[in-house]
């Protein structure tokens, strides 16, 4: 290199220095026009579709959003210990002249059992809710168990039963528990019998789902050494996969079961029965007392279920599964 070569390179560098730094200001100029671009566009979408909403919306969101609040107001009780006899079915002196009114006449709910003993209306159709939720869940884990094992991709009989398996867990999960439960209950009539069917199908898809996953992930090498000294399909599956994904599967179905208790609240505001359909007639007809009763017994049941089943996926799976998380 000579020195006149020298003398080139220094008197371009800062030249060179000069190009890149015009050039990134022409890229973050070029971004940020991008940027606001994209974002004029973002917000003019926006407020587009929330126009047709409300035009579209027969009630007009925007003109009565400021009567958002005259609702809270309206189920706020006079008398705050009329929730307390909602919950548990007691006499009221409040209402029209003192003796009641169809708002205030708690008593009429009573389920007598034996003699005076009787359980409160509510605690009643919280229990069919329940019921509704765990007969799905039961229904939804014995038809997943096996239905996991032939979508599974290590562990499916043939590439066509996988298939069909797979594509008809789909199918089951495509529609909502409510569209599901509107179809038969034009079938079956109102009641209990449409919301199970309907959260037990759904429940299987859903199950069916997260436990061919599981088992996609298992360790083979037991498997492995089943068809070494020839098991059938059902022995390796008794005998190699069960014992690895047992665990996952029941918390799986504990978590499902916290879902589906909400999910049957839901179907019974359309005709599925329990503490819903109650509590939907309650909010439409401005009972106070009567809806704060109903949701509070509904939190009070949805933490009871939560802290339930976090016990007992605790003696199932054992507490190192749980230290190991933190």
């Amino acid at each position: 290199m000579t020195i006149a070569d020298t003398q080139l390179q220094t008197q371009g560098a800062p030249q060179g220095a000069k190009d890149i730094g015009d050039a990134w200001s022409r890229m973050v100029a070029r971004r940020r026009l991008y940027t606001g671009i994209g974002l004029l566009i973002l917000i003019i979408a926006f407020v587009s579709s929330v126009r047709f909403a409300d035009e579209s919306n027969a009630g007009h969101f925007f003109d009565r959003l400021p009567h958002l609040f005259d609702f809270l107001s309206w189920l706020i009780p006079k008398d705050w210990a009329d929730v307390y006899r909602a919950l548990f079915d007691l006499p009221s002196p409040n209402g029209a002249n003192g003796v009641g009114g169809e708002e205030f006449n708690f008593p009429n709910g009573r389920v007598y059992v034996w003699g005076n003993f009787y359980i409160p209306e509510y605690f009643e159709l919280m229990i069919i809710t329940i019921n509704v939720a765990l007969v799905s869940t039961i229904i939804g884990f014995v038809v997943a168990l096996p239905l996991s094992f032939f979508a599974a991709r290590n562990m499916s009989p043939s590439h066509p039963v996988r298939l069909v398996t797979k594509r008809f867990m789909e199918l089951l999960r495509a529609f909502p528990e409510i569209v599901i439960a509107g179809l038969f209950s034009a079938i079956l009539s109102i009641g209990p019998i449409a919301a199970i069917i309907a959260v037990g199908l759904h429940t299987i898809g859903a199950l069916g789902k997260l436990f061919y996953e599981v088992i996609e992930n298992i360790d083979m090498k037991p498997d492995e050494g089943m068809r070494a000294v020839g098991a059938s399909w059902t022995e390796r599956v008794r005998f190699a996969a069960l014992p690895q994904v047992l665990p996952n599967f029941m918390s799986y179905v504990l978590l499902r079961l916290e879902i589906n208790v909400r999910a049957s609240t839901i179907i019974g505001a359309v005709g599925g029965g329990g503490i819903g359909e109650e509590l939907k007639l309650s909010i439409s007809r401005g009972f106070g007392a009567k809806t704060v009763a109903l949701v509070l017994l509904l939190f009070v049941t949805i933490v009871a279920v939560d802290q339930f089943s976090a016990w007992l996926r605790r003696r199932l799976v054992g507490e190192h599964a749980f230290l190991l998380q933190h």
